[in-house]
């Protein structure tokens, strides 16, 4: 299987992440996002949206991380996607949160305007964005702890891909400066997460920020 995608985004990360947490390996392709290589027809002609990532798998191809992030764990039995009708249904629940509110809403502005503009050069934060993102960020991080406090993983007792799913745009919480200081359970558990092996041996380089 080939994957093309951008290494520093979390969605990238999170698929190179979960492939090796499930010891499946992938043949991957830099598309680098900062020079556009995105809209190349090549790329388009396996991607339409231009977006990262796109895996390949013979001739099936497919976009959309969460997506992925379920064919890649269909692939043998695994307890990151559990055959049961059920497990799998809170999985995507809280994979579907995390895009349409967690990721969108409230880490995905954070990072772009506390880090992203600054690597590329495009000036300082918007502090209007910052403070609705903050507002947003602590109205979900309050329902994570609050279901974090009585079990020790999203779904059940067992690391599943809901918990890459959430974890996955906090990988950069530090230096998006994300406030995580009064959640002690959220904290907790993305030390349990973000210690698996499989995000080190995944890590993007960080890149500097533009002088």
């Amino acid at each position: 299987m080939k994957l093309y995608g951008f290494p520093p985004s979390p969605r990238t990360w999170v698929v190179r992440a979960a492939a090796a947490q499930l010891g499946i390996s992938l043949e991957f392709t830099m598309v680098d996002l900062t020079k556009g290589q995105q809209h190349a027809p090549d790329y388009r002609a396996i991607n339409p949206t231009g977006r990262t990532p796109t895996l390949v798998d013979g001739d099936f191809k497919l976009w959309e991380t969460t997506a992925i992030l379920q064919y890649l764990a269909g692939q043998q039995p695994t307890p990151l996607w559990p055959d049961d009708v059920a497990k799998r249904a809170d999985i995507m629940r809280w994979q579907s949160w995390t895009l349409a509110h967690w990721e969108k809403e409230s880490c995905a502005p954070l990072l772009f305007e506390r880090v992203v503009k600054q690597i590329v050069g495009m000036g300082a934060p918007d502090q209007t964005v910052v403070a609705r993102a903050l507002e947003n960020f602590a109205r979900d991080a309050k329902v994570l702890e609050a279901h974090l406090g009585r079990q020790p993983y999203f779904v059940g007792h067992s690391l599943t891909l809901a918990d890459f799913s959430v974890a996955a745009p906090l990988m950069y919480a530090e230096r998006s400066q994300m406030p995580l200081a009064d959640y002690a359970k959220l904290r907790e558990w993305l030390g349990r997460v973000a210690s698996l092996p499989c995000w080190k041996e995944t890590a993007p380089p960080v890149p500097a920020t533009a002088a």
